[in-house]
């Protein structure tokens, strides 16, 4: 079977949105392909949005007319600005979202899409004329489709490879096979690949967590979105003669606070030998900012605590979000350490933690467009760029849809400077400087 479009979107995760939102937009007849039309949006690790420097993004993204404000807000179930305290050039808008109704809404936001189709398969191979130039994908399933610029935006996805304690096991994530044969295509098209990790905590449930040993952290109380589009609707209430906001819509949820302790850290300085991360099994670079707990006793031996934060993972689940104790130990070492943090001696572990290592392309090989020099026509977005975070991929996303339909239309590429955009930052590093090591955005 073959098929042509103007542009391929390979991957359906934040960057693949944005990237296939745009095109289309842009009157580009676009296919997306994801391995599994169900995970589009997924919220792979934390189920929120901005933070440091990544709401400044999200602003970005929806000043161009991207999706992951409107998304935001249409799934968040806390808002909370952050940096209050310091000057408003540091301000950061952050939001938890129900990680289910987030995923909905990216799906049918690009159902509605005209332009735009959405196929489930996996991508195996670049294609390419003799000239060198993209031509379109083929799959593991043997289709061609054609189309004279391509977007990857493939996430872990990439030979990626789960630890947990002593098991191993190829997914791009949890319960997703990997992308087991883009990599080779890539070096074939003369791209050179590097290797990176990341990796996600416990999730819990609330019903057996005591709250009351720990610090509630509510959001604001009249929240603002991260949108534009977002309407804010005020209206009189006649029963008390008021204006009464009725954004946000959903019902928001407080986040709660509790630390570490020295019992905890002697579990998993005493199983470091149990570690993929010190065991030697896992070679990939992991996140300077958003480190393992592992790491974090290892490289901050002097500190008997670490803050925990418990997140809800939605409206209609009692599963808790463990951020701040990202691992990979065995399952018996995060239930022993995780036992000892004061409000979770009792907690019952629906899902461990584990890391990811996945293949990454080194960014300075492509353009400021985000193209790739040895490939025109092919664009990369998001992790595969060796980036960390929802947001620094949805902004690629929107800027190598953005390019790949300009240069369909034989257009000159859209490329924002340092001093104008935040985006124009996190591309510049990428293309000029690399990266040997995930890389995320900070306010400064």
């Amino acid at each position: 079977m073959t098929e042509t479009y103007d542009i391929i979107v390979v991957g359906g995760g934040h960057a693949g949105i944005e990237a296939a939102a745009a095109a289309a937009r842009m009157g580009c007849r676009v296919l997306l392909l994801s391995g599994n039309l169900d995970r589009i949006g997924w919220m792979s690790c934390n189920p929120s949005v901005g933070g440091l420097a990544k709401s400044q993004l999200v602003r970005e993204i929806d000043a161009l007319g991207g999706q992951m404000g409107l998304l935001a807000d249409a799934s968040g179930i806390q808002y909370r600005t952050l940096n209050t305290g310091k000057g408003p050039a540091v301000w950061s808008l952050r939001s938890q979202n129900d990680r289910a109704l987030y995923a909905r809404e990216a799906r049918a936001a690009l159902e509605g899409i005209d332009n735009l189709e959405l196929r489930q398969d996996n991508a195996a191979e670049i294609l390419t004329g003799q000239d060198g130039g993209v031509r379109g994908v083929g799959t593991e399933h043997g289709a061609e489709y054609r189309a004279p610029a391509v977007v990857l935006a493939t996430g872990t996805f990439l030979n990626g490879l789960i630890h947990l304690g002593d098991h191993t096991q190829p997914a791009g994530r949890a319960g997703d096979p990997p992308a087991s044969l883009l990599s080779n295509s890539l070096i074939d098209n003369g791209l050179s690949l590097g290797r990176l990790k990341t990796g996600t905590p416990a999730r819990i449930l609330s019903r057996d967590v005591d709250f009351s040993r720990m610090t509630e952290q509510p959001g604001d109380a009249e929240p603002e979105p991260f949108s534009y589009r977002t309407p804010v609707f005020e209206v009189i209430d006649s029963r008390v003669n008021m204006r009464r906001r009725i954004w946000p819509a959903l019902p928001q949820l407080p986040c709660f606070l509790t630390w570490t302790n020295p019992a905890a850290h002697r579990i998993i300085r005493d199983n470091l030998g149990r570690s993929p991360l010190y065991g030697g099994r896992i070679t990939g670079v992991g996140p300077r900012y958003c480190p393992s707990i592992e790491d974090k006793v290892v490289r901050f031996a002097g500190r008997d605590a670490h803050q925990v934060f418990l997140e809800p993972e939605g409206l209609h689940t009692s599963e808790l979000y463990c951020n701040g104790i990202s691992s990979s130990l065995p399952e018996d070492v995060q239930q022993d350490f995780i036992h000892t943090i004061a409000g979770l001696e009792r907690a019952r572990i629906t899902r461990f933690g584990y890391a990811i290592e996945y293949d990454y392309v080194f960014p300075e090989q492509l353009t400021p467009a985000l193209q790739a020099k040895a490939v025109p026509g092919l664009f990369l977005a998001g992790q595969i760029n060796g980036t960390s975070g929802y947001e620094e991929a949805a902004a690629q996303g929107l800027m190598a849809g953005i390019n790949a339909a300009l240069t369909v239309r034989g257009e000159a590429p859209l490329v924002l400077r340092r001093d104008e955009a935040y985006i124009g930052v996190l591309i510049d590093d990428l293309v000029t400087k690399g990266t040997r090591e995930p890389y995320r955005m900070f306010t400064s």
